[in-house]
């Protein structure tokens, strides 16, 4: 084309003098005419480009704040626009000594969060979860866990004190976590303990109390007939064999004042109930026998009170005895400690006899001036404890306990802790048998309420509210529970082969026992696992205060046990379903008894042993030979040969047969038996191989009874 149909106006040729760039040829420019226009944009190109602005736009800012000076520019930049647009928005001007948002940020963030060692889930606890807030993988999780004895499925709860180690090991600490529904956030968690025993009392609280005595001695020395005469009833004669089996709680009145006593027995099974009694009292009373003596129990009795540190009254009972010796039985208290008043000692005692009323007002004085010497106080306002000293399971009540208030009141309608178990006081009954609405301290009183048999010996605390009570007592039981779950020692293969080996295995006498009241089935109990054996033993598939029922028998059966019942009556299906799965069921009303058979069913487990006696001997001289094999042809050299006894051929000092006679001759006669210097065929079992020389040993097998 000619130069002037490409021409400008003369304004862009003054324009072009300015500009210093190269122009493009005229062939360049038809070339760039000439080729295609590009493709429009589609929508997904167009979604990318701007989502690169977007990030190039978030960038940019930073740069311009970082290596831009706004004081330099924005100054007069600002004057203007105030001038101009009044509605303009103005740049604020950032202050030099202010940190970035983000570094506020941080800084608030740091200040509000906890700390970075702990750990806080919310239950249930979960393997993944756990290893997720660690850091680590589950299967490391998994291995802490199997080195703790630990052996839970990948989705199983965990128990938050399990967590608790896993996260000690690797340096976090756990926590678990409560969340309030209603506000989201963390809550407290209500802590219930329980009601702690003041120190001291406030002394214009403090009122007077019955005396606690308990009557410690040798059985059949007197105790219970001395508590009778104070009762004028009849104790021992509902006792089987004459003697006390429970620790009984009676209350008498002498001078306008109570007096709590406890009768506590006294065979050797029954010491811990002995130690019992002697730990909740104030006074003892030792019923000594005149005609007797001291005796074990006794002696038993006396380090009880002096472990104790309780003040000791001695009661020389049956005084009116021919044969009552005193003063050897005060020569006796003095070997074992006790130096009696008249002695020069500090011991008060007092000759009675409880049959004839001797002396008896003489050792209420003595009791009402030590209870006065001790001025036993105690607060009736103060939160109720009382001690359990009996326990049992009444047809018609329940689950009731014999308990002696030490302090406080207990109260009809009371909530109340007792060792695992809670429970709320719906009747209380005193040693009368009547209903009372409550029990001051030192009272004995039977409360009805309890949800589960309470242990001999754990106290019965006054709690606030029910809700609190059965709280505590789902605690106290969790903590049991885990304490039954934690791994236990297992016995390898290893170990039971080595035993067998060894004869180190022990025959099991396997029992259940039930008794009418907790503290017999604890005393019976002790009592039996005190027999000794090296060879056999027994062991208690359950033992519990109530009646022998149905399910007692299927787990008798189950377990190939024997149940042994004290005192206690067996229900109609029980005595049916032990007829059918031939469960054995013995019933006993005296203690001395149930040990006695006891120990004669553990000596029924082992097997008589086997001993071997050899009766004779044999020498080979010559061997014949018959249709069924080999006959050998002995000379007896001692002893004598039985036809029905063991034999064993000798050779060369080694046994190299042992087996039962088949044959035994003398010349053509099959005899019994054939003795000392004379000669015979013997045939032993299918043993072919006999020798010349060889000696035929003779012996028998006696079984003989094992002992304990």
């Amino acid at each position: 084309m000619p130069e002037k149909s490409d021409s400008s106006p003369k304004k862009e040729k003054v324009l072009d003098l300015l500009d210093t760039t190269k122009k493009p040829s005229r062939r360049e420019r038809q070339r760039k005419e000439a080729e295609p226009a590009p493709p429009a944009p589609s929508k997904l190109d167009k979604a990318k480009s701007e989502a690169l602005d977007l990030f190039s736009e978030e960038k940019k800012p930073k740069v311009r704040r970082k290596n831009a000076d706004p004081s330099a520019v924005l100054g007069s930049i600002s004057k203007i626009l105030d001038q101009d647009d009044p509605n303009m928005v103005k740049t604020p001007e950032p202050a030099p000594a202010e940190p970035a948002a983000s570094d506020v940020a941080d800084s608030s963030d740091e200040e509000s969060s906890d700390d970075p060692k702990l750990i806080v889930i919310k239950p249930p606890i979960l393997v993944p979860e756990l290893a997720a807030r660690l850091g680590l993988k589950p299967f490391n999780v998994m291995a802490d866990l199997i080195k703790l004895g630990v052996f839970p499925a990948p989705n199983q709860p965990l128990e938050p004190e399990i967590a608790a180690k896993v996260c000690e090991v690797h340096g976090f600490v756990f926590e678990r976590e409560k969340r309030d529904k209603d506000k989201g956030f963390h809550k407290e968690v209500e802590v219930i303990k329980e009601p702690e025993a003041p120190a001291q009392e406030p002394e214009n609280l403090l009122k007077d109390r019955p005396p606690i005595v308990t009557i410690m001695g040798h059985v059949d020395h007197g105790k219970t007939s001395i508590l009778d005469f104070f009762r004028q009833s009849k104790v021992t004669s509902g006792e089987a064999g004459g003697i006390t089996q429970h620790i009984g709680a009676y209350q008498v009145i002498h001078n306008d004042r109570e007096i709590t006593f406890l009768d506590t027995p006294g065979h050797a099974i029954f010491s811990d109930m002995r130690a019992r009694g002697a730990d909740i009292t104030d006074i003892v009373v030792l019923v000594v026998a005149a005609n007797d003596g001291i005796m074990p129990q006794t002696i038993e009795a006396i380090k009880h009170a002096k472990k104790a540190k309780k003040t000791i009254i001695v009661a020389i009972n049956k005084c009116d005895l021919p044969s009552a010796n005193v003063d050897r039985v005060k020569g006796q208290l003095a070997e074992n400690g006790l130096q009696t008043t008249d002695f020069g000692g500090d011991t008060e005692f007092a000759e009675v006899s409880a049959l004839k009323g001797t002396g008896m007002d003489t050792l209420l004085e003595l009791i009402d001036l030590q209870a006065e010497v001790l001025e036993l106080k105690a607060n009736p306002k103060a939160t109720t404890r009382a001690s359990v000293i009996e326990a049992r399971v009444v047809p018609g009540r329940g689950t009731t306990a014999t308990v002696i208030v030490e302090s406080g009141t207990l109260k009809v309608g009371m909530p109340f802790i007792c060792g695992p178990y809670s429970g709320k006081v719906r009747s209380l009954i005193n040693d009368r048998g009547t209903a009372v609405k409550s029990a001051h301290p030192g009272m004995p009183v039977e409360v009805i309420g309890f949800e589960e048999l309470p242990n001999v010996g754990d106290h019965l605390t006054e709690m606030k509210t029910e809700r609190e009570a059965k709280t505590l007592a789902g605690e106290r039981q969790e903590k049991q529970r885990l304490a039954r779950l934690k791994p236990q020692h297992r016995n390898r293969m290893e170990d039971l082969y080595s035993m067998v080996r060894d004869g180190a295995g022990k025959a099991q006498l396997k029992l259940i026992l039930k008794c009418d009241v907790q503290g017999s089935v604890e005393a019976i109990k002790k009592a039996v696992l005190a027999i000794e054996s090296e060879k056999v033993e027994s062991s208690f598939i359950t033992a519990a205060a109530g009646p022998i029922t149905e399910s007692d028998v299927a787990y008798a059966a189950s377990t190939d046990a024997i149940i042994l019942g004290f005192n206690v009556k067996v229900e109609a299906k029980a005595v049916k379903s032990a007829k059918a799965a031939a469960v054995e069921i013995k019933l006993y009303s005296v203690v001395y008894e149930l040990i006695d058979q006891v120990r004669e069913a553990m000596l029924g487990l082992l097997e008589p042993l086997t001993r071997e006696t050899v009766i004779g001997h044999a020498e080979v001289r010559e061997i014949f030979k018959i249709n069924r094999g080999k006959v050998a042809g002995c000379f007896i050299t001692d002893g004598r040969v039985h036809r029905k006894a063991h034999a064993r051929v000798i050779r060369g000092g080694i046994p190299v047969f042992d087996g039962k006679m088949s044959t035994l001759r003398r010349f053509k006669d099959e005899v019994e038996e054939v003795r000392t210097n004379f000669e015979c065929g013997i045939r032993l079992g299918d043993f072919n191989e006999y020798q010349e020389g060889d000696i035929i040993e003779c012996y028998k097998l006696d079984k003989v009874p094992q002992t304990l």
